[in-house]
């Protein structure tokens, strides 16, 4: 082998390592909570967030409701992928919205360290109940056993989710197509056991 090719060949394992330490999935601290009074509280204990960082998470958080919760044609079809009490009117839920479309209730967000800013990311996520008890974001990615607690999770759970408004709701039929709401993501976190 001459000097050169050592040389490309040095540089070809170091660009593969570079590459394969960037494809790692990143982790940071994330807390889930039912409400902005439970995170506000635990800051006062000096938790991972400030009672600032609540109220800021919980804004973004109602805000990605708005824009993207599952939208359902029927409260019937609602009900059946979150379950019984746990949705509501669009009309209810937000300004100017249909009163013959249906969304789940917000059930608890996720707040992620350090993911302010950056593209295509949030640094929290509403949280919804599914119909077996459990709770999901609205991307659906992951499904969570409980709405309150903290753990490590990837960053790809804070990814910014597509918009519901204006789309057509989902049916029975499409709800059943998907599996149902919380059931798409591959993804099982433990927050609270």
């Amino acid at each position: 082998m001459t000097k050169r090719s050592k040389r490309v060949a040095i540089a070809i394992i170091g660009a593969t390592a570079f590459t394969l330490a960037g494809c790692r999935d990143e982790k940071i601290d994330a807390a889930a909570f039912p409400d902005v009074q439970s995170c506000k509280n635990e800051a006062s204990f000096g938790g991972t967030f400030t009672a600032a960082d609540c109220e800021t998470s919980f804004a973004e958080a109602e805000t990605l409701h708005v824009e993207s919760a599952p939208r359902y044609n029927s409260l019937d079809v609602c009900e059946e992928q979150h379950g019984e009490g746990a949705c509501g009117s669009e009309a209810q839920q937000t300004q100017g919205g249909s009163g013959g479309i249906f969304m789940p209730l917000l059930a608890g967000y996720l707040i992620g360290n350090m993911l302010g800013g950056r593209s295509g990311m949030a640094a929290s996520q509403p949280m919804y109940k599914t119909a077996d008890g459990k709770f999901t974001n609205a991307a659906r990615t992951s499904t969570y056993s409980s709405n309150k607690g903290a753990a490590k999770l990837s960053t790809s759970q804070f990814t910014r989710p597509a918009t519901t408004v204006g789309k057509t709701p989902m049916t029975r039929a499409t709800a059943s197509s998907r599996g149902g709401f919380g059931k798409v993501g591959s993804g099982r976190t433990g927050f609270g056991g």
